[in-house]
């Protein structure tokens, strides 16, 4: 018996260990990086169009061109496996007085660039930093520039600093090989800084990540081994067996009772929206018409307020008419006043799929006002209406 209390003790102990260790290793938002996502740019570009790219490349003053606004747009598509796809449009102006293609330039002349890009995150092969991420690419690209336009074949180099998942800055120096021979047009460098968005992410992971997701497993595979061991034990102690099942019958207990309280909540929210709807009231028509008055529009706007609030909402509309007329002739005008309902709250923006319309004539009256019963003209009315029954919210 001793041995036993002995052999316990020390499992106990163990799985303690295991446990500690296992919290120190928890996966936290510092291990998962961005893997994918699209990104759009805003923000400068300089041009270096003097003809002697290379002697002159810092020659700020003389050879670059650059406008004190935002003159680059760009955006672009990058993958979990490094490659990205990017298209981007910039605009600047060749300065009086500036060195291009050689030449002093002699008056003002538009720069326009359209391109398109493919580039590599150098990361895949220098390890996941999570804020820098330097890239180089290549591509193709338009150019109108110095009153003479060019295909032109490119080449990048830059990188990315992150001060968020979505939001970082982005630096980089293109240089851009006229495809043609066209006279005095001499190849030329393009330079951006701006600001960067990124949206539709995909995470995943860091390598370290996936060392911690590594090592968790293993010590998962421990404890269940050490449990094993440990309920092998139980089997010998009967008084730990009773505690095991009352401790399992209060879990049940409390899954329960935490189920049917998210019923009843759910019960609640339902019970809540029909309420809201209801409150608005029905959409009332006038005698022998399915023309939605202003009355009725306004409660329809409110109804499409709600669908704005609630995404996943579908409703069941339901037309009816009065008493009055022939049984076919409603069939007809409760389908009119249904068709009109639902095609105001699909022009409001409903998209179709979350209506469903059908209707009654005058089978679903909510007064005694049927064929052989006289009612004022007030009686008749509550009975031509169209109604809002919640399917899915």
């Amino acid at each position: 018996m001793k041995t036993s209390s002995l052999l316990l003790l020390i499992l106990t102990v163990g799985v303690i260990n295991f446990a500690t260790s296992q919290e120190n290793l928890q996966i936290t938002p510092k291990d998962s990086i961005v893997q994918s996502s699209w990104i759009i740019g805003l923000g400068y570009n300089a041009v270096d169009d003097s003809g002697n790219v290379f002697d002159g490349l810092f020659n700020v003053s003389d050879e670059w061109n650059l406008l004190p606004y935002p003159s680059r747009i760009s955006i672009g598509r990058y993958f979990k496996n490094g490659l990205g796809i990017e298209a981007i449009g910039s605009y600047n102006k060749y300065k009086e007085g500036k060195i291009i293609d050689g030449l002093v330039n002699t008056e003002d002349r538009v720069y326009l660039g359209l391109d398109a890009r493919l580039t590599y995150d150098l990361n895949k092969i220098i390890g996941q930093t999570g804020w820098f991420d330097p890239y180089v690419g290549i591509g193709l690209g338009y150019t109108d520039a110095n009153d003479q336009s060019r295909g032109t074949y490119n080449a990048v180099v830059g990188f990315r600093t992150w001060f968020s998942d979505k939001w970082g800055l982005d630096f980089n120096s293109t240089g851009k090989w006229s495809m043609g021979n066209e006279a005095n047009v001499t190849n030329h460098l393009q330079h951006a800084a701006g600001v960067v968005y990124q949206f539709g992410i995909e995470k995943g992971l860091s390598k370290r990540g996936e060392e911690k997701l590594e090592l968790l497993a293993a010590i998962e595979k421990e404890k269940q081994r050490q449990q094993d061991s440990i309920n092998e034990v139980n089997r010998i102690k009967e008084e730990l067996l009773l505690a095991e099942r009352l401790q399992k019958e209060k879990e049940r207990a409390a899954l329960a009772a935490a189920e049917k309280a998210k019923q009843d909540a759910e019960n609640k929210r339902r019970q809540g929206l029909t309420d809201r709807i209801n409150d608005l009231g029905y959409v009332y028509f006038d005698l022998n018409s399915s023309f939605l008055n202003k009355t009725s529009k306004n409660v329809l706007d409110s109804l499409v307020k709600i669908f704005d609030e609630i995404p996943t909402l579908k409703l069941k509309i339901t037309s009816h008419t009065d008493s009055r007329g022939s049984s076919n002739y409603n069939d007809w005008l409760s389908q009119r006043r249904v068709d009109k309902t639902k095609e105001y709250l699909i022009a409001s923006g409903i998209t179709p799929e979350r209506l469903v319309a059908e209707a009654y004539g005058e089978r679903k009256l909510l007064n005694e006002c049927d064929d052989d019963t006289y009612c004022p003209e007030e009686k008749h009315r509550i009975n031509r209406r169209s109604e809002f029954i919640i399917l899915n919210y």
